[in-house]
């Protein structure tokens, strides 16, 4: 059974999100995707982020059309920081050993990847597969096989589609008035307005 985990701060989920994990879906023979919202992103302790409760509400509004999909409290239940390793870990004990894990996530977060907690660990337990966007700089995968060995023959590569769009640029653009519509589904831009995040 090959499952997708794809975690995020989605802070909001946008409509890219969805695309990426339905191409990894088809793409990979997913049985599902789970999204898992984080809890407290240490990589983005600088910044608010909105509470788990409304990017889980979000997350779930945007997945409910698609039976594929399911969402995970895993991170949210967690206190402190929240790590891949950690939430691994978790799901693994929920789904047992014989699930297949293929962690997606964007390209310019593999390059970084080596900053990560435990990173030789992740590689031990999932797959990567990396969505490229236009602006990402390209992966030194040799340099990375230095620093992490093995990791060249768990990433995947996803090449297409191209997906340029961003949940901070969705914040500006509430923030400022402007719509977000095709930017994220309906149902997270009518609970954007109702709950007045972003402003």
């Amino acid at each position: 059974m090959n499952i997708g985990i794809f975690g995020g701060t989605f802070d909001p989920i946008h409509t890219g999100h969805l695309i990426i994990a339905e191409e990894a879906r088809l793409r990979l023979g997913l049985s599902q995707v789970i999204f898992v919202p984080a809890g407290e992103p240490w990589l983005k302790e600088d910044r608010i982020i909105s509470s788990g409760e409304h990017r889980l509400e979000m997350v779930r509004l945007a997945i409910a059309a698609n039976p594929f999909f399911r969402a995970s409290t895993v991170d949210l239940e967690r206190p402190g920081p929240s790590y891949t390793v950690d939430t691994l870990t978790d799901l693994r004990r929920e789904l047992g050993e014989e699930a297949n894990f293929y962690f997606i996530l964007g390209l310019d977060a593999l390059v970084e990847f080596s900053t990560w907690r435990e990173p030789e660990r992740i590689v031990q337990v999932c797959h990567l597969v990396a969505a490229k966007r236009p602006e990402a700089r390209d992966l030194d995968l040799e340099s990375l096989e230095r620093s992490i060995p093995g990791i060249s023959h768990r990433v995947v590569i996803l090449d297409n589609p191209l997906i340029d769009m961003s949940s901070s640029e969705i914040r500006e653009r509430v923030g400022k008035g402007l719509p977000i519509t095709d930017l994220v589904p309906e149902a997270v831009a009518r609970y954007i307005r109702e709950q007045g995040l972003y402003k």
